[in-house]
């Protein structure tokens, strides 16, 4: 996280105000709800971790039993159990 000088970004009047809640300290202020991006989403790594899960359940459904496809993806029993369990397509 990077931090920013209130006295750039910030008009005076402003400052006065928060001045009188908080002196000298770093404080975190959220983006809006809005603005907010799913785990992943810029990465590309939500879609990779989909693409992973589509083709551990069609494996499944094909025949795959799960302690085949906890040893082939590297992941645990239980994992793999939420994986080909879940209603998500």
């Amino acid at each position: 996280m990077k931090y920013t000088n209130a006295n750039k970004i910030l008009p005076e009047k402003l400052i006065n105000e928060i001045q009188k809640y908080v002196q000298g300290e770093t404080i975190y202020i959220p983006k809006q709800e809005t603005e907010y991006e799913k785990w992943g989403a810029r990465s590309g790594g939500r879609r990779l971790l989909d693409r992973r899960n589509a083709a551990i359940r069609n494996a499944f459904i094909s025949g795959s039993s799960i302690q085949q496809l906890a040893e082939e993806y590297y992941l645990s029993i239980e994992t793999i159990k939420k994986i080909v369990y879940s209603h998500k397509k």
